[in-house]
């Protein structure tokens, strides 16, 4: 058997099934999320309903992780298993983009993966974006998709307090009430800020984030920026492990799922 195909079972028949990894660009303002639900516009629902349209086959896509109401993707990695071979993957992309584009959502790639691939739980690291628009001025071009912040951050005292961050710890503190991870330990790879211009742009990497973990972090730094909180009352914040201690989160519409590496 090839080895990027998967066994289907169905009313006693062995279908072969060839798996493909799919990454996605989208604007996430007016949805409710990756997650498919049955009182939302979500992504991932308007991706299979188009991919099942053009193919002619219930299609059922995989996403690498759920991303929040409000944030955005520029590769988002799902799969979706489907019983032909697909020979033309140009012609596949730009017949589904005609009716995502509409929906500010586009189909960037399809790669034939072997059977084993799976977008969420072959994943080894996951790297979130966070850009702040730091000026007075309110955001036209970059409406929805930046934190326009006037009060001016302190770029060396976000940058020693994102340090205090990095590593293996209890972020419990740092996540929603409601999520569902069963442990709150991560380890948090790196935190890269940059300022360009009047932009303030974060690089989070980990192999797997809590719920609202990166824009509860994104708060407490702005908090540290703006002198409203020292060194040590962020690592009070850490230690707490009280989601009670946290700031409030950044807004979701500056958060990017940059990249998902295998």
């Amino acid at each position: 058997m090839n080895l990027c195909s998967v066994l289907k079972f169905k009313r006693g028949l062995i279908y072969l099934m060839f798996r493909y990894q799919i990454i996605i660009e989208y604007d996430g303002t007016n949805h409710s999320g990756w997650q498919a639900q049955k009182n939302g516009k979500s992504i991932q629902k308007d991706v299979e309903k188009t991919f099942s349209k053009i193919l002619k086959k219930k299609i059922k896509i995989s996403g690498s992780g759920r991303t929040d109401a409000g944030v955005h993707s520029k590769n988002q990695s799902a799969h979706f298993d489907h019983e032909n071979l697909i020979l033309n993957k140009n012609k596949l992309i730009s017949s589904v983009n005609h009716f995502l584009n509409k929906k500010n959502i586009s189909i960037k790639k399809i790669v034939r993966k072997k059977k084993d691939f799976h977008a969420r739980y072959s994943a080894k690291e996951r790297i979130y974006e966070y850009i702040i628009l730091n000026r007075d001025a309110p955001p036209i071009l970059y409406k929805n998709k930046v934190w326009h912040l006037r009060s001016k951050l302190d770029i060396k005292l976000l940058k020693k307090g994102a340090k205090k961050l990095i590593g293996t710890h209890n972020f419990n503190a740092f996540r929603s009430s409601n999520c569902q991870a069963k442990s709150p330990i991560r380890t948090l790879k790196t935190i890269k800020i940059t300022k360009k211009k009047e932009k303030i742009i974060f690089v989070l990497r980990s192999k797997s984030f809590l719920k609202n973990q990166v824009r509860s972090i994104i708060g407490c730094l702005k908090y540290v920026g703006e002198n409203k909180w020292t060194i040590k009352d962020l690592e009070e914040v850490l230690k707490s492990k009280n989601r009670n201690s946290c700031a409030p989160p950044a807004p979701a519409q500056g958060l990017y799922l940059s990249k998902i590496i295998y």
